[in-house]
């Protein structure tokens, strides 16, 4: 990504109705089949339907990323929820996506979406700053990345999130994000349909470097609720196949 690529579109504010258009819309037709949804490491994730990728979250590879390989995947829009090197590394994507890192209400190419400020700490964001969750709606799926939220999320919040189909949230803990009991606390508040958890820990980790916890901890604490797991790092969803209770989606990573 050329440097001049790198452009926060500001949004108008957090709840502002206005919408920043990056590019013309695509017929409503187009947006309507369903989203695919791979898994590239930690909290980085590529969205596909029709002519649109998204790349969410692209990281530096040391600490607990150390042993997945540097996302370096074509997309059209690069969406970060911070700055820091686990979620906001933007100097090796290829091509020149749109990059947005700001709180606001945008349209690409048919796709809506949102940027939502969280706390990324407990602390009131005074350790590691703001976090941008994005609120999208691709292929006709609410989907939500809650990035690395650390704090409760608060009714305004919980307004603007709404309800949604897809939930990736942070479950592994440390200082910057959701621990295993706060992810359930905020998938108790958001009573999403599909939960898809990030920010754990993994063989990628360094284990001197890595302060977070294994999926198991939080798959462990959410007794009782359906687990999907898969041998793929991708998963399709579309209506057809989204729960009518919160289920759970584990995906593979391909080491």
């Amino acid at each position: 990504m050329k440097r001049r690529q790198l452009i926060g579109y500001a949004g108008a504010g957090l709840v502002t109705a206005v919408v920043t258009n990056l590019v013309d819309p695509v017929p409503v037709n187009a947006q309507s089949s369903g989203v695919s949804i791979q898994w590239l490491g930690h909290t980085c994730f590529l969205l596909t339907n029709g002519n649109v990728k998204i790349l969410i979250n692209p990281f530096t590879t040391l600490g607990c990323t150390a042993k997945y390989r540097p996302p370096k995947v074509a997309s059209d829009l690069v969406l970060i929820s911070s700055q820091l090197l686990d979620e906001g590394a933007i100097d090796k994507i290829p091509g020149n996506p749109k990059l947005v890192y700001q709180p606001g209400v945008y349209e690409f190419r048919g796709v809506k979406f949102q940027g939502i400020t969280t706390d990324h700490d407990r602390k009131n964001g005074q350790q590691f700053g703001k976090n941008i969750a994005w609120k999208l709606n691709q292929g006709g799926i609410n989907l939500l990345h809650l990035g690395g939220s650390a704090a409760p999320i608060t009714l305004e919040q919980k307004i603007l999130m709404g309800r949604p189909d897809v939930l990736f949230i942070p479950v592994g803990g440390s200082d910057k994000a959701y621990n295993a009991v706060e992810a359930k606390q905020a998938i108790g508040v958001l009573n999403p349909k599909l939960v898809i958890p990030t920010h754990y820990r993994t063989q990628a980790a360094e284990n001197a470097k890595c302060d977070i916890t294994p999926v198991d901890d939080f798959l462990t604490l959410m007794q009782g609720v359906n687990v999907r797991r898969s041998n793929n790092d991708s998963v399709l969803v579309n209506s057809k196949s989204l729960p009518e209770n919160t289920e759970i989606q584990v995906l593979t990573y391909k080491f």
